[in-house]
């Protein structure tokens, strides 16, 4: 058989060789085609590697060669122009090649490898001299412009080109009467702190064993008229916690279905013992304030790993009471109905024969399925990245609970921008550009864009039609939730370190590097965590719910900024930095804690109870902006060694420029310490009086006194004795009780 000779192909054969020479005529034939179909692939080749030096290029804007992230000099003036070359070189080795096959020109077919390697090492030798005999001598003045850009678009990628800057003078003149004027943020002053009480929620507030916190939210709510910081937290159903021979499928899908209600406690209030202030507490949930729930079933959370079926022919469990249980039957709009063949389908998806055969399953039952949080929104927006520490909030018009989750959009193809590590990913840009409100009663997910001017939001937003609302379509309740995500505020925060410097020469010198402070937490150093303080900020006429991260000089203690995420109403997402005067030391938190730990009173005492069996833990230090000046408070735990313990606050610190006072309250500490300034002044007042020879008045509540100094100092000493008395006898009754 004879290959089919292509179309228009004209044969002379010699009769004398008959069929051999038909044969080779087809084989050049072949052998003919198959050189132009090479040489149109080798064509097409060299093509595509042009167009790929010319996208390297562009892979030049993210260069870790020079003294900043992207594109330096060497990059720009040499690099990118043998680059530009290589790609020249190769559009023109395209129809040299293809001639060359074509015509069998062996030097054609070789040159453009020849060239390209020629040039590809020459662009190296080029870049590795210019960089080292060019550039490193003079490297600021070659590097100053790409440093500028290095600068303005790591500030513009994490949203740090917006911040306002502004000083903040700490004056350090607080009075009694500047306290009075600020009830709103002496009245806010943390002393309790998520992880002792989510510990304490777990051992005073689970009811029963089945019921688990997560985690407890910090959050700002109006309580009979006044604007409070709470810690909310939520009673899950753990159906992994009920006991073994009580783990039986019944119970696990349709009997033990949703968890119930929540514990709320203001940040400043503890009892006599020690533990919080309980607002909203036990079940079904009581309180004595305006706060107050209305549907307190949840039924999608953290913890609702497993389906549910509801609408059975068996109640479900609603809450324990007494010997006795509540029992209800969900009304959510949320489930897929299991009529039909449906049921056959979800038995076979979860691999339970008795979802088929089970005859509490009728035609009015529903299957709630996906109910842990991050499973549901992951499965509707698997692009997204989202926060891992969800917000819980009551709506305090509805009643309603629901779970607000921080959703971020990322890159890491930011021109310039400077990638750090967010969320185990090397990014250079992230917004915090949707919220995600989910209803912990029926499941309903909204998804609210917060960042109209972020175009990778804006971009899923044109991909997935309706997905992606106005923030405008939340409810207003719900939105005067909204925080500014401390994972965000965090990066941001270790960005500015670096990135609050504009110009390129200090920039390149490291003169004004920043670090995030330190302080002691519970039993450890660590890096300040940001913390929500109620202040009023130099402008405005109210206290605000903010968020904020103290910065220090570079391997130094003393604070040298403040960091500052607005939270409320319009505000919210506006940054501001307050710098502190270079000129006068500001004290950050380990200086903070150093005084303590030199104190003479307060240093025995933390020894005398680390005697007594009980751990001595520290909380937070507060940082509270008042009136141009600086308070700082620190609350401290007691723990037992034995291992069922719970922390307990014992005292507050107080730390007021070189006053520290340990109090059994924060207003005890702020008397104490304005209190004592006053007295002096009035000393000081008294002594000159006398030594002038005009007589002191001392008013009391029925007469006018006159004395002298020495019996003022006297009285003033038998006071201090009687005090020191007391404090004795509290320790006594204290370990006495212990």
């Amino acid at each position: 058989q004879l290959y089919p000779p292509s179309e228009g192909t004209v044969f002379y054969i010699n009769p004398s060789n008959g069929p051999l020479a038909v044969m080779s005529m087809i084989k050049r034939d072949i052998f003919a085609n198959a050189v132009k179909r090479l040489a149109s692939l080798g064509s097409a080749f060299y093509v595509l590697l042009g167009l790929s030096f010319l996208m390297m290029a562009y892979d030049l804007l993210y260069s870790k060669q020079g003294v900043a992230f992207g594109a330096g000099y060497t990059d720009v003036n040499v690099t990118l122009k043998g680059l530009q070359a290589l790609a020249i070189i190769s559009f023109i080795s395209a129809p040299i090649f293809f001639i060359g096959m074509v015509r069998d020109k062996k030097k054609w077919l070789a040159s453009g490898p020849i060239l390209l390697i020629t040039v590809g090492v020459l662009m190296s030798g080029v870049a590795f001299v210019v960089q080292r005999w060019v550039v490193e001598p003079d490297e600021l003045a070659k590097e100053s412009p790409y440093l500028t850009y290095n600068i303005q678009y790591t500030q513009k990628a994490f949203g740090m080109d917006t911040v306002e800057v502004n000083t903040y003078p700490v004056e350090q003149n607080l009075t009694a009467e500047s306290i009075k004027n600020n009830p709103d943020t002496i009245d806010n002053i943390r002393i309790n702190d998520e992880r002792p009480l989510l510990q304490i929620y777990n051992q005073i507030q689970a009811i029963r064993l089945y019921y688990e916190f997560s985690h407890v939210t910090l959050d700002r709510y109006t309580i009979d008229g006044k604007y409070r910081q709470m810690f909310i937290a939520p009673r899950e159903l753990n159906v992994e916690k009920l006991d073994i021979k009580a783990q039986t499928w019944i119970n696990m899908h349709l009997k033990y279905t949703h968890g119930y209600g929540l514990v709320a406690a203001p940040v400043n209030e503890v009892e006599l013992d020690g533990l919080p202030k309980l607002y909203i507490k036990n079940i079904p949930p009581t309180g004595n304030t305006s706060l107050k729930i209305t549907r307190p079933e949840i039924y999608f959370g953290e913890k609702t790993n497993n389906y549910a079926i509801v609408g059975a022919k068996e109640s479900e469990f609603d809450y324990p009471s007494g010997s006795e249980n509540q029992e209800t039957r969900y009304a959510g709009k949320d489930g897929i109905s299991l009529k039909g063949f449906n049921r056959v389908l979800y038995a076979i998806k979860e691999g339970s024969l008795r979802l088929f055969l089970s005859s509490n399953i009728n035609a009015d039952s529903k299957i709630l399925i996906h109910r842990n949080l991050y499973d549901r929104v992951n499965r509707i927006a698997p692009f997204l990245t989202y926060d891992q520490t969800p917000q819980f909030v009551v709506n305090q018009e509805t009643g309603k609970l629901f779970w607000i989750i921080d959703a971020y959009t990322m890159s890491a193809n930011y021109p310039y921008s400077q990638r750090y590590n967010f969320k185990g990913y090397a990014a250079n840009y992230v917004r915090n550009s949707v919220k995600v409100v989910v209803d912990a009663y029926d499941g309903t997910v909204n998804f609210y864009q917060v960042d109209a001017a972020d175009p990778v939001a804006n971009t899923y937003g044109r991909i997935y039609k309706g997905l992606l609302k106005p923030v405008s379509e939340c409810d207003p309740a719900i939105v005067e939730h909204f925080k500014y995500p401390k994972d965000l505020f965090k990066i941001q925060s270790e960005v500015y370190t670096t990135y609050h410097v504009s110009n390129p020469k200090v920039f390149y010198n490291g003169e004004d590097q920043w670090s995030l402070a330190k302080e002691k937490y519970l039993a450890e150093t660590q890096t300040y965590e940001p913390s929500h303080v109620m202040f009023t900020l130099p402008g405005e006429k109210k206290a605000e719910f903010a968020l904020i991260q103290p910065f220090t000089p570079r391997e130094k203690a003393n604070m040298s900024a403040l960091l500052v995420a607005r939270n409320d109403g319009k505000e919210y997402g506006k940054l501001y930095v307050f710098q502190l005067p270079k000129d006068k030391t500001v004290d950050g938190p380990m200086m903070i804690e150093s005084k303590i730990d030199q104190d003479s009173v307060i240093s025995p005492q933390f020894t005398l109870w680390s005697q007594e069996g009980s751990n001595v833990l520290r909380g937070n230090v507060m940082i509270i902006p008042i009136e141009n000046s600086l308070l700082y408070a620190e609350p401290i735990y007691l723990k037992a060694e034995n291992e069922n313990s719970m922390p307990e606050v014992k005292r507050v610190v107080v730390v007021y420029k070189d006053q520290v006072v340990m109090e059994n309250t924060v207003k005890a500490c702020l008397d104490k310490i304005f209190g004592i300034e006053k007295d002096r002044a009035n000393a000081a007042e008294a002594e000159a009086a006398l030594k002038s020879g005009t007589p002191v008045v001392v008013k009391s509540s029925d007469s006018n006194a006159v004395i002298t100094l020495d019996e003022a100092k006297a009285i003033y000493q038998e006071l201090q004795n009687a005090l020191n008395k007391v404090n004795q006898l509290i320790q006594k009754i204290e370990k006495g009780t212990k």
